[in-house]
């Protein structure tokens, strides 16, 4: 399992919206399990992510835990770094 956090400048609704478009159904294929305002999970290909948010100060803080997709998870951080 891996835990990775970044903050970023992207808005909480713009993360969740483009975690759905990289790793749900048009992405890596994940299936969307819960979603809200300031949180996504995905499951599929034997394990999931989890992508939750929060706007501290003027950013917002983003963590997501992986499970069998740290290479994807780590390539999404970057893009919203």
């Amino acid at each position: 399992m891996l835990r990775m956090e970044t903050r970023t400048k992207l808005s909480e609704a713009e993360i969740i919206k483009r975690a759905i478009d990289y790793f749900g159904p048009g992405g890596h294929g994940l299936e969307v399990k819960e979603q809200s305002d300031c949180l996504v999970t995905f499951e599929g290909g034997g394990g999931g992510v989890y992508v939750a948010t929060c706007v501290e100060d003027e950013k917002t803080s983003v963590e997501l835990t992986s499970r069998e997709w740290d290479y994807q998870v780590k390539e999404f951080l970057r893009d919203i770094s």
